[in-house]
């Protein structure tokens, strides 16, 4: 009886099963706002709010999956709902309809077309062999090695998740003292826009493949900038760099394991002029690396495409230093994102 007691009392102290929870409805609640997104839910409602009913009609869905979809999208902040009538927020008017420049959707695609890298099965393949899964094993940063369409939805959707923090970053630094910027790896080139768009005396190269440059070279049109940012098609681990007094490199590290950041770094380091700058963009760890969890899913994201991971700050100011640059600071930018710069001596 004592025992029994004593069983009674530990239950009616322990916490509560929340969090074990948490983990189960998020593989099914998160998910639920890429089919959203795939079915057209947002763009559907940009006109105005609509009921369950007409938005079952337009979609050609009945009303038990659409109630479940669009309650996870309400809960989750992407619709809001009043006297039964559906109608976006401000978030998914900023982020999810094509007409604006911070459109999301593209990194959406890009998580849809590629479900099976984050299936449960692809993620402990991702964890055993310490190796990523996408494109059949291939990894996404060889693009000789896979079809022009497939680089240029990826390219487009660095586009997506970029350019908002693109135009951010740029406030929390005062870069008038440099003239070019090299964004390295610099994909789509967003970054570049957002820095030369701030800063009246920089000029920016955007430094990556061919074809990635290409398609980069578009966007620079789309936003009128052609004769401030260039591309320099090459690759930055065999290639030299082209003259700069500024090296940017936004979620680049977190594409690598760090021997190979810190051959990044030292390579900057030497290509780079005296009071020259490192800018480093990224989601950070926290110094413990206990948190936060978007750094922590990040890094599981990595798995699944890349060689690399999240690192802490301290963990970049070191290769830093080792690199032999000083004045290193850290800097928080935008949503999740953080900076982390140092200049030459």
């Amino acid at each position: 009886m004592a025992n029994e007691v004593s069983t009674e009392a530990q239950q009616s102290q322990a916490p509560d099963d929340r969090k074990l929870w948490d983990v189960v409805l998020g593989i099914y609640g998160y998910p639920a706002l890429l089919l959203a997104h795939k079915l057209g839910v947002f763009p559907l409602l940009e006109d105005g709010e609509l009921s369950l009913s007409v938005i079952c009609e337009r979609l050609n869905i009945k009303a038990r999956p659409a109630e479940s979809i669009l309650s996870a999208a309400t809960a989750l902040g992407f619709l809001s709902i009043k006297e039964g009538r559906y109608s976006l927020t401000a978030v998914a008017e900023h982020y999810l309809l094509k007409k604006n420049p911070s459109y999301f959707g593209y990194m959406w695609d890009l998580m849809i077309e590629n479900d099976q890298v984050h299936s449960f099965k692809s993620l402990e393949r991702a964890v055993r062999t310490d190796e990523p899964q996408v494109y059949g094993g291939t990894g996404v940063y060889r693009p000789e090695e896979v079809q022009a369409e497939l680089v240029r939805r990826f390219t487009r959707s660095m586009y997506s998740m970029s350019i908002k923090s693109a135009f951010h970053w740029p406030e929390v630094l005062d870069l008038s003292a440099h003239r070019i910027m090299l964004d390295i790896g610099g994909s789509s080139g967003a970054h570049s826009i957002g820095a030369v768009s701030k800063w009246s005396n920089l000029q920016a190269i955007v430094f990556d493949f061919p074809l990635v440059c290409e398609i980069a070279n578009d966007f620079i049109a789309q936003h009128g900038m052609q004769d401030r940012i260039r591309t320099y098609e090459g690759d930055m681990w065999r290639d030299e760099m082209p003259p700069a007094d500024l090296h940017f490199y936004s979620t680049v590290y977190n594409d690598w394991p760090p021997e190979k950041c810190s051959f990044l770094t030292a390579k900057s380091f030497n290509a780079l002029p005296s009071k020259g700058r490192i800018i480093i963009h990224g989601m950070l760890y926290n110094e413990d690396k206990s948190g936060p969890f978007a750094a922590a899913a990040f890094s599981m994201l990595m798995m699944g495409w890349t060689e690399g991971k999240s690192y802490s700050s301290t963990e970049l100011s070191a290769m830093l230093g080792d690199a032999g640059f000083c004045d290193i600071e850290v800097r928080p930018a935008f949503g999740y994102y953080s900076i982390v710069t140092a200049l030459k001596p």
